[in-house]
């Protein structure tokens, strides 16, 4: 999971993207970068850290042109502390080209021996970006036909990496003299919504972005989600052109973008994500009915921020009084992506703190958007009994985390999952809270695809072990496990 945005305006795009880059900053706090494009130069700064530390005033002097992109990162391949695996990622060959992308490639072992023993291409990371991004720039140098590039050898070569790529990638980049192309993998498990506004002069103004709210805040209309497979090329002049470049595309997005993920006023595939939350806490709230005596519990509690919408709606419908227990700290960063256990540990009590006249003396019911290593979860147990609680019912608006995620979410190795080989009692005895819910996965599709037609599958290997892009062996689980920290 990253943050991606791209712009094509009529006026220098600098601050433009530093702002959605500040509204993305939910995706990924690892590190973040800008590219701009003037005519046939590249500008370009990366840094470690997040948005608002990370740029000086220099720095956006330097970023000058019309047309760019920025990114956010949120470390699921690589080393999270070398500022050389920052995105963006560039190849002067052929044009010069730019590239950022959010997901996570499948095939890498296999790209990698291809671009060196065939391709005859060097990597200096271990970043499936900079594989991304030179399989781009190979299929464009080998559909040349001439000096200049026109749209049929764009899509073209995006038609061919569809064929060579497997995994998840929603992906920008800047072509130096040209301009901005996007692009979707034929599953469409990473979102990426396609926004337009009429500039002072008339023309058209362009963005790409990974979630709607960067558009809406930015005064653009939401054209519409980029397709499964599509690819879409804006010139620096504002014509806009796509074209659909995959064989058999269908849209299967992650799951794990509407439990949380993405922010709740964003709309993803046509499905709003708040609404989404809302959704959840109602079939949760069926759960909690069927095995729960609902005089048993005194309150229901948030752990905010993602966990809020679900726990309101689970508390309307139940008719059980709803209760803020805990006061977030919003300095500190999401804990479910921030590098290293002992990280996130340290972290949990530095970004929550209690209210013990909420909790002293009653029977609580504690909701939280999901249930992936259990640290956090067991850390706010811990911290609700030491508050005065005389009982704590922990529900989870997701299923249980059965199987590592390949897709984009850094959870890569099954032995960290609570959930995985274990019961409900046992994870339960694990946590320590007095009971455990979990929400069903016939639950959250319902939540999730209600009232729309055009989603009908969602990507949920994760609760499921069922991965839409295929290819996912116990061999290749196994080389993950191995080769991948979280």
């Amino acid at each position: 999971m990253c943050g991606i945005v791209g712009i094509v305006s009529t006026e220098h795009v600098n601050q433009q993207v530093y702002d959605s880059l500040l509204l993305l900053q939910h995706r990924g706090q690892d590190s973040t970068g800008i590219a701009t494009l003037d005519g046939d130069f590249f500008h370009m700064v990366k840094a470690k850290g997040q948005v608002r530390e990370a740029y000086r005033t220099r720095d956006m002097r330097q970023l000058s042109g019309n047309v760019g992109l920025g990114h956010v990162r949120y470390a699921t391949r690589g080393d999270a502390d070398r500022e050389e695996e920052a995105q963006p990622f560039y190849v002067n060959a052929p044009y010069g080209i730019i590239l950022v992308h959010n997901g996570n490639l499948t095939n890498t072992r296999e790209l990698n021996a291809e671009l060196y023993n065939v391709d005859r291409r060097h990597l200096n990371t271990h970043s499936d970006t900079e594989l991304l991004l030179n399989v781009l720039a190979h299929e464009l140098q080998a559909g040349m036909t001439g000096p200049q590039l026109d749209e049929d050898q764009v899509f073209s070569a995006v038609a061919r990496l569809h064929e060579r790529v497997e995994g998840s990638y929603a992906s920008i980049a800047l072509i130096a003299g040209y301009g901005l192309l996007a692009f979707r993998d034929p599953f469409g498990i990473r979102p990426l919504v396609l926004g337009r506004r009429d500039a002072a002069n008339g023309k058209d103004e362009w963005i790409v972005a990974s979630e709607s709210l960067v558009l809406e805040s930015g005064g653009y209309e939401i054209v519409r989600d980029v397709a499964p497979g599509e690819a879409i090329f804006i010139a620096s002049d504002g014509t806009m052109t796509s074209r659909q470049c995959a064989a058999n595309p269908q849209l299967n997005p992650c799951a794990f973008e509407y439990i949380y993920l993405a922010r709740p006023d964003s709309v993803l595939s046509g499905i709003s994500v708040y609404d989404t939350r809302l959704r959840l806490g109602e079939t949760l709230a069926e759960q909690v009915e069927r095995e729960i005596t609902l005089g048993d519990i005194d309150v229901v509690m948030p752990i905010p921020e993602s966990g809020r919408p679900s726990a309101m709606q689970l508390a309307h419908k139940l008719g059980i009084d709803y209760r803020e227990g805990f006061f977030k700290n919003h300095y500190v960063g999401r804990t479910f992506i921030m590098p290293g256990q002992a990280v996130r540990k340290r972290s949990v009590r530095q970004k929550l703190n209690t209210m013990s006249v909420e909790f002293k003396g009653k029977n609580v019911l504690l909701v939280d958007d999901s249930i992936v290593r259990g640290t956090t979860s067991k850390e706010i147990i811990e911290m609700a009994r030491a508050a005065g609680a005389n009982s704590v019912t922990f529900a989870s608006a997701a299923p249980p985390v059965l199987y590592p995620h390949v897709y984009g979410i850094n959870m890569p190795t099954r032995a960290e999952l609570i959930a995985h080989n274990r019961t409900n009692e046992e994870i339960n005895a694990a946590m320590g809270s007095d009971r455990l819910l979990y929400q069903t996965v016939e639950g959250m599709n319902r939540a999730i695809l209600s009232g729309q037609q055009a989603v009908t599958k969602l990507e949920e290997s994760c609760f499921t072990g069922e991965y839409v892009a295929g290819n996912i062996t116990p061999e290749y689980l196994a080389w993950v496990e191995a080769t991948q920290q979280s």
